[in-house]
């Protein structure tokens, strides 16, 4: 893995949780190192497999920023001008356009058409279960309605 692949995958894992400066604080940080380490005669590729998964670095950094207070999730992140205005500090990736925020939403026909079908399921699960429940205790019960009304038919009889 190249000191860019290595970078790129670190800021990926890190965009969806973490604000930009505390992105690009981490990113200079390992681009430094790398840099400095290559500086001293060490091989890139030797420096990047010491440092192990970018994924894991990741979570440790995200972990600690949790701690900190720093993940960026506050109630001002939620407001619609601020997340204009914060584009390019919570992750905005230039290359594909998209954000780091991921957000199930009912845009689509095909959302609203999954989520019609999984209705439409519990539904049906929900009727069977009963209809089950009602054919097993039937043949039960049907005799046992009738034995009482005949039985109640006797007794009023012989007042």
């Amino acid at each position: 893995m190249t000191k860019r692949e290595f970078l790129d995958k670190l800021k990926k894992a890190l965009a969806n949780d973490l604000s930009g400066n505390v992105i690009r604080d981490n990113v200079d940080y390992y681009n430094d190192y790398i840099t400095e380490e290559v500086r001293k005669g060490r091989k890139e590729s030797e420096v990047i497999e010491e440092l192990g998964d970018p994924w894991a670095i990741a979570k440790n950094i995200i972990t600690s920023e949790e701690i900190k207070g720093n993940t960026g999730e506050t109630y001002d992140s939620y407001e619609p001008e601020r997340q204009r205005s914060q584009t390019y500090e919570q992750g905005y990736d230039e290359e594909s356009g998209h954000r780091g925020v991921h957000v199930f939403g009912l845009d689509t026909w095909w959302k609203k058409l999954v989520l019609l079908l999984g209705i439409i399921g519990v539904i049906v699960l929900v009727v069977a279960v009963i209809g089950g429940i009602i054919s097993i205790l039937a043949p039960i019960f049907i005799p046992l309605l009738i034995l009482c009304l005949i039985l109640k038919l006797v007794k009023d009889s012989r007042r």
